[in-house]
């Protein structure tokens, strides 16, 4: 093997490796927000939990205002039956008097339903207040294990990234050069084996005498398809499998 190809395929691991670090860097933010939406999410169900509570207490007390103004009412209309000399109007205000009752019996009707439903409403806030604390201290615990890993991500992309100006400049800078285009393109899939006669990058079958040059190690070769450089080594195969 050529020694420029040795000191590419050292290159290309490294790059290979920042390549990979990057990504995983990259993923970091994603799974962060989707965590701090899962925590939202539940924090939002405990929110609409609540509002559903404070509604129905909202109503139970206006129905209950409504209870007190209509036994108001009954106070007045007996004390104006009381000072009335009228049978007519006695018997008005007596009617008065029964249609409140009336209605006061069905909204206390109607309280004694609102009653159960905030019961299993608040019943319902609890639970809501109990899923949103767990799932924030889960969410919490997973972030902090997100920043922790992010870190050693980062820490570990400044160790690759150091010291890899040393190796490129260690390869010919014609063949760099090309190299670096590959790099831009391909991935860290610039230098590519020959296996069963193909190219190790674009999996195309390769001409014959581009792996005959190949295998006699004296130039660079390039895939005539892809462009990749190509190498060789002696535990692979050149021919093309059956």
């Amino acid at each position: 093997m050529l020694d420029v190809i040795e000191k590419l395929l050292i290159l290309q691991d490294r790059d290979r490796k920042i390549i990979r670090t990057r990504e995983e860097l990259a993923h970091i933010e994603p799974e962060r927000n989707a965590l701090k939406a899962r925590a939202t999410q539940t924090q939002s169900g405990l929110e609409a939990a609540k509002l559903k509570a404070n509604q129905l207490e909202s109503e139970r007390k206006r129905l209950e205002l409504e209870v007190d103004a209509l036994k108001s009412k009954i106070e007045k209309y007996s004390i104006q039956q009381f000072e009335t000399k009228k049978n007519e109007e006695f018997r008005a205000l007596g009617q008065e008097i029964e249609n409140c009752k009336t209605t006061i019996i069905k909204l206390e009707d109607q309280q004694i339903e609102l009653m159960e439903q905030i019961e299993a409403a608040q019943k319902e806030v609890a639970e809501a207040a109990k899923v949103a604390a767990e799932a924030k201290k889960l969410v919490d615990d997973q972030i902090a294990l997100l920043a922790a890993r992010e870190a050693n991500l980062q820490k570990e992309l400044e160790t690759l990234t150091g010291g890899r100006d040393e190796l490129a400049a260690a390869v010919d800078s014609s063949v760099a050069s090309r190299y670096e285009r590959l790099l831009k393109t391909k991935g860290g899939n610039a230098v590519v084996g020959i296996q069963h006669g193909v190219c190790g990058g674009c999996r195309l079958k390769l001409p014959q005498q581009v792996i005959l040059s190949c295998k006699q190690d004296q130039e660079i070769v390039t895939c005539p398809n892809c462009g990749r450089i190509l190498y060789y080594t002696r535990d692979m195969d050149l021919a093309a499998a059956d």
